[in-house]
């Protein structure tokens, strides 16, 4: 060890406190800088005696100094703490904990977590926002085998009395792997603002992954304007980092945002049936989705490559799961069904088995189960609640939770008043709308679709409207209709060719009865013309009035179903949730800063999205994923789901000043619109108080960059094949940009929840609502033998139109795992803190936040009263289901309640 001198170390010394004797102090490595070789160290003295201060101001020192009048009094110094909070994993591997050994030997030589206090303040001389020393935590290694889940370090700063507040802290991770920073408090009596609170919740990779330092910025809101000028330089470079250069394939460990086109779910290498068009372009237009920067495809440039499962697939490495969503989901559940149980179900269902055989086949799904082959991955199966072992055998037992639509009336769904109460109370019941036109038109090109006007005429539908004409219904709201007419008819030639799949597409009309209940009154099912322009061949069905018109009703509402099922999934869950958020994501973390209030407003609504979606790309929306295979369009899906990405819902509902919601429902016992309206008054009161607290005119919102740039990319790239849309709103005033927040919170938040939760509780019983059907309905013109086979026994006619065993079991494992509330979900309403520190340190905003969790709490309450009141007869009465999707609250499972923050799953 060597020193270059006195002179020179006292000049170069940190002066702490000096030490209670006379002599040197402590001596400490200096910590290694990137780079830094490894061999010959510089030391640094870290706490000196009084000889220090005399030799320096000694004639020979060098130092100038001596007489009272001639030094220059060195500037006052105070003492900071600061305490890290770290997440641990709560299971390692051999590896990880050999790498975590590791990294406490590297810690003891020097090879350690490097802290920097970062100013708001800039120092006058050097313009430069003022920095503190570099200082290590020095209790890492001891604590190394501490116990629980979180683990608190220190690490202790001097810094000059005139610091100021810090608003940023650097982190340097010198150790071989990542760890979780959860929080930093630092807090000393130099503090005139008191403790600084530091809301990290991210992943610090190691030097060795990614030189640069990771930059912390504390939870005190600033506007662009308003950034203090210490943060400023650090605020722009923060988000050109996020942002990247739009080059290379992107690392797990990465953190970087960026766009790509859909051109990820197909696999053409692997064969022509699993090519699929790319969806996002001047062709299809789509959203974009999360940029991975993999190579092309062998066969098609213009396809991107595919990580197959169980291979993680990129996202930004701060919006993986946590672990224990990770254990719930991703390398759990999530993953054993689909690797395990699909597997096995293909290997233990033969093709005598392979359609139900009576109703009493299915119910023995949730009794009795249905034995299972479990193979050499045994243990696999202990993630899925379903599967049973039998004792001192190979086989398992898959036993079904019986579906909430089961559990209160097992007939139920065969009644008319089900099928109908199920549009306004289900869960895809945002597609009825007000019937105004009649017959219903359709807007498809009549030279390829033929004649565009409805086979439903007046004579079908005048003996069920109570003595109303079609047009004094029309005028009385009370007809409406389910219309999935256009969506369907383009793709049906290709969707009926394949083996196994058989689809119309359906047009229902409801009528809205004095009990406002709604009742069906005609469906119609339509193929495609034979010929372009010629008409198309429909069937239009009436209520039954005998043995045969009621078997056909039966089957003819199952292809309402279907479609409904098809529509759901693909369009109004997938597409108007999952990726129409994800360009706003996107770019809320490319262009506003985590200082931005808009930020930390989103910030709990954008949580795990991007995995989810990423999830869903590898192994539910790809060519022969899990929707492919289990609903009716099959390799169409996409297709069918870009198709409707033009549209725009149309609602059931009315400006209306004079009621509590400014809007009146057409159909007042209307569950999901009834309570989705309490939760949308509370976000829409929530963000409008938010808003009003930092934007107080059209300026403040017209001149912040970072919020129009955020908006601005949102659909100029995000949505851009959509961006001359008349209907994307303008951001000019605080108003505008409440309402566009309330949406996406909506959207997020409430809206996800109502379409996701109840996919098991509500459709795990595939007859109420298949997801794919395999007959059209029989025809004696078309095909006598089928018919008089439907005649002779038309219970297995219907049996054999369902999905097969090994669809339906495959359908049902996949949904009751979507429709799980992981045990980290983090509900709309409440408590916003991270790791133990406050969201923000904007007090005003916080008691805001409050008020908004007492609205919310009182709309849970009104739901409660709702669902016991016996006037609401689509949500109350002998067998009818409480409505519960939008109930904010839930436990983890599968509840069919729970409205979490965020698309998660």
């Amino acid at each position: 060890m060597e020193l270059t001198g006195l002179t020179r170390a006292a000049a170069a010394a940190t002066v702490t406190p000096p030490a209670p004797r006379r002599g040197w102090g402590e001596l400490r490595f200096a910590p290694l800088l990137p780079g830094e070789r490894h061999g010959r160290r510089k030391v640094v003295v870290a706490a000196i005696s009084e000889e220090v201060p005399r030799l320096a101001a000694s004639p020979s020192s060098g130092i100038k100094g001596g007489g009272a009048g001639e030094r220059r009094p060195a500037p006052e110094k105070v003492a900071l703490r600061a305490a890290l909070t770290v997440r641990r994993k709560q299971k390692e591997d051999i590896k990880e904990a050999v790498a975590g050994h590791l990294d406490a030997l590297w810690d003891m030589v020097g090879r350690n977590v490097v802290l920097e206090l970062i100013s708001t303040k800039i120092h006058p001389r050097t313009k430069k926002p003022m920095q503190s020393g570099r200082v290590s935590i020095k209790d890492w290694c001891q604590k190394r085998g501490a116990k629980g889940d979180h683990v608190v370090y220190t690490a202790e700063f001097t810094v000059d009395a005139d610091f100021g507040e810090p608003g940023a802290i650097a982190v340097a991770n010198r150790h071989n792997r990542e760890f979780f920073l959860e929080s930093i408090v630092v807090e000393g009596g130099g503090l005139p603002c008191g403790p600084v609170h530091f809301a990290c919740n991210s992943w610090v990779q190691s030097t060795r992954e990614l030189p640069t330092k990771r930059v912390f910025f504390s939870n005190k809101p600033y506007l662009p304007s308003e950034t203090p000028p210490g943060l400023r330089e650090l605020r722009e470079k923060e988000l050109k980092d996020l942002r990247g250069d739009g080059t290379g394939v992107r690392k797990l460990s990465d953190r970087i945002y960026d766009y790509a086109t859909y051109n990820d779910l197909g696999n053409p290498d692997k064969g022509k049936e699993f090519i699929r068009p790319i969806l996002g372009g001047e062709k299809i237009p789509y959203p974009r989705r999360c940029r991975t920067g993999r190579p092309p495809t062998d066969t098609n440039m213009l396809a991107e490559s595919r990580v197959e499962k169980p291979h993680p697939i990129y996202v930004p490495r701060d919006e993986a799961f946590e672990e224990l969503k990770q254990g719930a989901f991703s390398s759990g559940r999530l993953r054993a069904v689909l690797h395990t149980l699909i597997p096995s179900l293909i290997a233990s269902i033969s093709a005598e088995t392979h359609n139900f055989q009576g109703f009493h086949h299915i119910d023995n799904l949730y009794k009795e189960g249905l034995r299972l082959k479990l193979g050499l991955q045994e243990h696999l199966f202990q993630k899925i609640p379903l599967v049973q072992k039998i004792q001192e055998s190979s086989e398992g037992m898959l036993r079904y939770d019986t579906p909430s639509i089961l559990s209160k009336d097992k007939f139920a769904w065969l009644r008319d008043d089900e099928f109908a109460r199920q549009a306004v109370a289900g869960i895809n019941p945002v597609n009825i709308e007000r019937l105004q036109v009649f017959p219903p038109v359709s807007k498809l090109d009549p030279a390829i679709y033929g004649p565009p006007e409805s086979s439903i005429t007046e004579t079908h539908i005048a003996g069920h409207l109570n003595g109303l004409t079609v047009q004094q219904a029309m005028d009385e709201a009370k007809l409406f209709i389910v219309d999935y007419h256009d969506a369907y008819l383009p793709f049906l030639d290709r969707i009926n060719a394949i083996d196994g799949r058989k689809a119309y597409a359906t047009r229902t009309i409801f009528f809205l009865t004095e009990a406002g209940t709604l009742k069906p009154i005609a469906i119609e099912l339509s193929l495609p013309p034979a010929k372009p322009g010629e008409p198309r061949p429909s069937k239009v069905l009436t209520p039954p009035y005998d043995a045969t018109s009621n078997w056909l009703w039966m089957l003819a509402k199952a292809h309402v179903s279907s479609n409904d099922a098809g529509v759901h999934q693909l369009v109004n869950h997938w597409l108007r949730t999952h990726a129409t958020m994800e360009p706003f994501i996107l770019a809320a973390h490319r262009h506003m800063s985590a200082m931005h209030p808009i930020f930390k407003l989103l910030h709990p609504h954008m949580r795990y999205t991007l995995e989810i979606n990423a999830l869903a790309r590898q192994s539910l929306i790809n060519a022969d994923g899990v929707i492919e295979s289990c609903f009716t369009p099959g390799p169409v899906s996409g297709e069918i789901s870009a198709a409707y990405y033009r549209n725009h819902w149309r609602g059931v509902a009315v400006e209306d000043a004079t009621q509590p919601h400014g809007v009146r429902l057409l159909i007042e016992d209307y569950p999901y619109a009834n309570d989705g309206l309490l939760l949308w008054s509370a976000i829409r009161s929530w963000v409008e108080s938010y808003v009003q607290l930092y934007y107080p005119d059209a300026g403040t919102v017209q001149c912040d960059l970072e919020l129009q740039g955020w908006y601005h990319e949102s659909i100029h790239v995000g949505h851009g094949d959509l961006r001359h849309a008349p209907w994307w709103p303008p951001l000019s005033t605080p108003a505008d940009l409440a309402s566009i927040l309330t949406t996406l919170v909506w959207l997020a938040s409430a809206q996800h929840a109502a379409l996701n939760f109840g996919q098991y509780p509500l459709g795990g019983y595939v007859p109420n609502r298949p997801p794919l059907i395999r007959r059209l309905l029989p025809d004696l013109e078309r095909d006598a033998a089928e018919y008089a086979a439907f005649l002779a026994d038309p219970h297995r006619f219907f049996l054999n139109a369902m999905p097969g065993v090994l669809e339906a079991t495959k359908f049902m494992a996949v949904v009751d795992t979507l429709s799980t509330h992981s045990p980290d979900e983090e509900y709309l309403g409440e408590g916003r803190d991270e790791g133990g520190v406050p969201w923000t340190a904007d007090e005003a905003a916080v008691a805001a936040h409050g008020m908004f969790a007492a609205d919310v709490r009182r709309a849970e309450e009104t739901i409660e009263r709702r669902n016991a009141d016996h006037g609401r007869k689509n949500r109350c009465g002998a067998g009818v289901l409480p409505y519960e999707l939008l109930a904010p609250s839930s436990p983890p499972g599968v509840t069919c309640r729970g409205v979490p923050n965020s698309i998660s799953i």
